[in-house]
């Protein structure tokens, strides 16, 4: 059993375990949190092994309740704004945000210029984290903004881990907007530069948001495989070209490894071996 949910090998289900209603709820959420393309309800009775009528219902009280909702014809069903909500709450006010602050602090000392830690959400990033540069030209952006994907850093690098028709589905939904005359606005140019950012495990945002701003971003490594955390430093293009911004891409690739270790919990120096 891992954190409430049994896999049964033997016949290729996940059984729903848990003592209460409430608890077997809650284990129906991880199965649904691990899936990244909407569900019908049969697939989930066969995933499971439950009774139709009891999955219905179990559904259905999470559909009330803005955890799920659903999507295209009605028949299937995705993750809801409220459970969207509470898992980026979750992130942006967890134990772990003093101990990643202060990476991000040390990290703003040695770079001298701004940066963010942020995470996917919906076909957003949104900024986690935030530490200013103490110079005097700087662009402001507050833990909790949001960005679109398609034309921030860490956007593309969390893009780059999808294949590509379900990053095509994701980004179909609305149009891909232009901010700048830099921002990528078709599907075959944003499909281009996530193969390249795929490649070589870093992405600029090139005054694609804002004008005058450059950004240079990673994905912060996660034992589960694909990253949700990206940390990304950014400066007006005055001072901050490509080549410079590429210069820290080494203590930029530090932090990250880091920021890791504190997500996964592991002591400093532990795995230096």
């Amino acid at each position: 059993m891992i954190d409430g949910v049994m896999k049964n090998t033997d016949i290729s289900t996940t059984k729903l375990d848990g003592d209460t209603p409430n608890l077997r709820l809650f284990a129906l959420l991880e199965v649904i949190a691990q899936k990244d393309t909407p569900f019908t309800l049969q697939s989930i009775v066969e995933e499971t092994g439950l009774p139709k009528p009891s999955m219905h219902r179990m559904l259905t009280q999470l559909e009330t309740a803005g955890i799920l909702q659903r999507e295209g014809n009605g028949r299937h069903y995705a993750t809801g704004r409220r459970l969207m909500r509470l898992a980026e709450n979750v992130l942006l006010n967890n134990t772990t945000h003093g101990a990643r602050h202060a990476v991000l602090s040390h990290l703003v000392n040695e770079l001298g210029e701004s940066c963010n830690i942020t995470a996917f959400s919906g076909s957003e990033v949104l900024y986690l984290d935030r530490v200013e540069t103490p110079a005097p030209l700087r662009f402001y952006l507050q833990p909790g903004s949001r960005v679109p994907a398609h034309c921030s850093a860490t956007g593309k690098l969390f893009l780059s881990q999808m294949a590509p028709a379900q990053r095509r589905r994701l980004l179909s939904a609305a149009p891909l907007e232009g901010f700048t005359n830099n921002s990528l606005t078709t599907f075959d140019v944003v499909d281009a530069e996530l193969d390249k950012v795929r490649d070589q495990g870093y992405a600029f945002d090139n005054e694609e948001f804002l004008p005058g701003l450059l950004c240079l971003g990673v994905l912060v490594p996660s034992h589960n495989g694909n990253s949700n955390m990206g940390l990304a430093v950014q400066a007006p293009i005055m001072r901050f070209s490509k080549e410079k911004a590429l210069s820290f891409l080494p203590k930029l690739q530090a932090a990250a490894q880091a920021i890791a270790r504190i997500n996964d919990d592991v002591p400093p120096g532990a795995d230096d071996d």
